[in-house]
């Protein structure tokens, strides 16, 4: 597919990386000349600089012919703007990063219907749905759902003294009663894909997929089930902290924004009357005592430096927070930050990549059975999607065993209507199921592609 992306900042870089990764035909546009000479010398991509709102310059990208137009500078306005440019040229879809929260679910409505924008995206408000669903499940380091979270899949790290250490997959499901896949497994630099007879080790990663209350119940009978969080400590007053902020407040629980920005802090009194919101540096230790962190349920660190979420992240677990998560969204930290005992640790930019990569996919198999979602697991070495299937799919009324699936495939669940199946081999796919795969292969578009040829 031609797509065009406009805006190549943190967030820009990394769409375009995934992109060129899937073997799309990539323009970029940037008013930074510096940085459309690095990616077009680093990727395969064509590059103009200038401003995404002028004319001219959509003129000169191609935008009449692209299959998708994508904006996501620093401006929500200017992004809108391009688009709408976009649209009018005839590039079929757009995107437009929208992340102000000005711009409210009703307004975001009315914008994508007016200015014809076929998906707004908000890279904070995406962070902190991800950060609010571990804060809900905190034995988790990751949790994503499928089909509107009839089926959920989360990754946890087995400690060496873990009940799972030396058990058998097979013997998962009678020993612990509960109805749940152990699908991935991440072993110090090394991802399987495991079979029945693969044998638990404490350290593993592992990705466990099961229906809300299957997962809660192997949870609890392995020991690993924690409480969900009454009190959270946020550092830093950022657009994520004000949407995450938003959601604990709503369930219940007790939240401490500490920021050194007066400004942010007067903004954030008014946007969030029952949160309290301490100014000052979160990165002095005795701030962060006076504040209860060594009694909190779990501490969140979201200010704009990697390097200090990290050292206070640490911090917080030294002092015994039950639940610490980190915001880094450089790659090459993040590998590091895990080495030091941070296994929680979110990137906004990769979860905006991955909307992209979804959506680019599913606009490429329009006429088979699309992509509806996708997730990057164990570090991005594993994909998790889901398709829709339709009637006329490859795979359809045939029992599992009998389908030639890919090596390092394996189809861990299927939705039927709401009930989640935990597939044997003598289930079958049928015409309307979502059914949804895990693999270390990259590039699946359509359902037809887990098969051999």
């Amino acid at each position: 597919m031609k797509i065009i992306v406009a805006g190549c900042g943190k967030i820009g870089k990394t769409i375009v990386e995934s992109l060129v990764a899937e073997g799309h035909e990539i323009l970029i546009i940037d008013n930074k000349p510096e940085i459309v000479e690095e990616l077009t010398n680093i990727y395969d991509v064509m590059g103009i600089c200038g401003n995404c709102a002028d004319s001219d310059i959509v003129i000169d990208a191609g935008a009449g012919d692209a299959d998708l137009y994508l904006a996501v500078t620093d401006s929500d306005e200017l992004n809108m703007l391009s688009c709408f440019i976009a649209k009018r040229m005839g590039a079929k879809d757009t995107i437009a990063r929208i992340r102000a929260p000005e711009y409210n679910d009703n307004s975001l409505v009315f914008m994508k219907d007016n200015l014809e924008i076929s998906m707004p995206i908000n890279p904070e408000r995406l962070a902190a749905s991800e950060l609010f669903n571990i804060l809900k499940f905190p034995s988790a380091l990751k949790v994503e759902t499928f089909s509107r979270r009839t089926m959920e899949m989360t990754e946890v790290r087995l400690q060496d003294d873990s009940v799972l250490d030396g058990v058998k997959l097979l013997d998962i499901r009678h020993k612990f009663k509960a109805q749940v896949l152990i699908c991935c497994v991440q072993r110090g630099e090394e991802v399987f894909i495991p079979d029945g007879n693969f044998v638990l080790r404490g350290g593993d990663r592992i990705g466990v997929t099961a229906a809300h209350v299957e997962l809660l119940k192997f949870f609890k009978n392995t020991g690993l089930l924690q409480r969900p969080v009454k009190s959270v400590i946020i550092l830093g007053g950022s657009r994520i902290a004000y949407y995450l902020a938003q959601m604990v407040l709503d369930i219940g629980a007790d939240v401490k924004i500490i920021d050194k920005d007066e400004k942010i802090c007067e903004s954030l009194v008014d946007a969030l009357p029952k949160a309290t919101i301490i100014h000052g540096d979160g990165s002095e230790q005795e701030l962060l005592l006076e504040e209860g962190i060594s009694s909190a349920d779990a501490f969140v660190a979201l200010t704009g430096s990697d390097e200090t979420n990290i050292l206070v992240s640490m911090f917080a677990m030294m002092n015994g927070t039950k639940k610490v998560i980190s915001k880094v969204n450089r790659d090459e930290i993040a590998p590091m930050a895990e080495r030091l005992g941070l296994d929680c640790i979110i990137s906004p930019k990769k979860m905006v990549s991955d909307v992209v990569l979804r959506y680019a996919r599913a606009l490429e198999n329009s006429m088979g059975s699309n992509v509806e979602t996708l997730y990057k697991l164990m570090d991005d070495k594993v994909e998790a999607l889901e398709f829709n299937v339709r009637p006329d799919a490859k795979c359809v009324n045939i029992p599992l065993k009998d389908l030639k699936l890919l090596k390092n495939m394996l189809i861990i669940g299927i939705i039927r209507g709401r009930k989640v199946i935990t597939p044997s081999g003598l289930t079958e796919i049928l015409p309307g199921d979502r059914v949804v795969v895990i693999t270390t292969n990259k590039g699946l578009g359509d359902l037809s592609d887990i098969l051999q040829k």
